[in-house]
This record gives structure tokens, sequence and C-alpha cells, in this order.
């Protein structure tokens, strides 16, 4: 298991950036993420939200979407 150290915004590529003690990082595409997770504009605001003031928390709300059938 890695050993997460920062996990921030970018503005400048849309991307919530991972970067842990290893030396890798992953880069997440908010605007995919948040075409496949949110279904509505209330849904996007609150991630959004989650975007600018905790990404981390953003980051576990797209990872453990489970889509209903």
């Amino acid at each position: 298991m890695r050993h997460l150290l920062s996990c921030e915004f970018n503005i400048d590529t849309a991307c919530v950036e991972l970067c842990f003690a290893d030396g890798s990082m992953i880069s997440i595409d908010c605007t995919a993420a948040q075409s496949e997770v949110a279904d509505n504009m209330y849904q996007r605001s609150e991630l959004d939200d989650l975007i600018y003031n905790d990404p981390a928390a953003y980051l576990k709300t797209v990872t453990e979407y489970k889509p209903l059938d």
C-alpha cells in the first residue's frame, strides 16, 4: 500500500492530483469524473464545493461511486 503525501486540486488542469511517498502521482480529471457521477446540477454543485474545499473527500466520493442499475 502506498502512503499518500498530498491531495490537491490543480485549477490549471482541472484535475485532483495525488502524490505518494514512492514518488508516483495520479491525476484525476474532474470534468470526466463529474460527468460519470453527477446526475443533476445539485450534485455537480456539491462536488464542485468538495473539489475546492476538501479534495480528499472529493476523491473518496468519486472513487466509491456505484451507479444504480
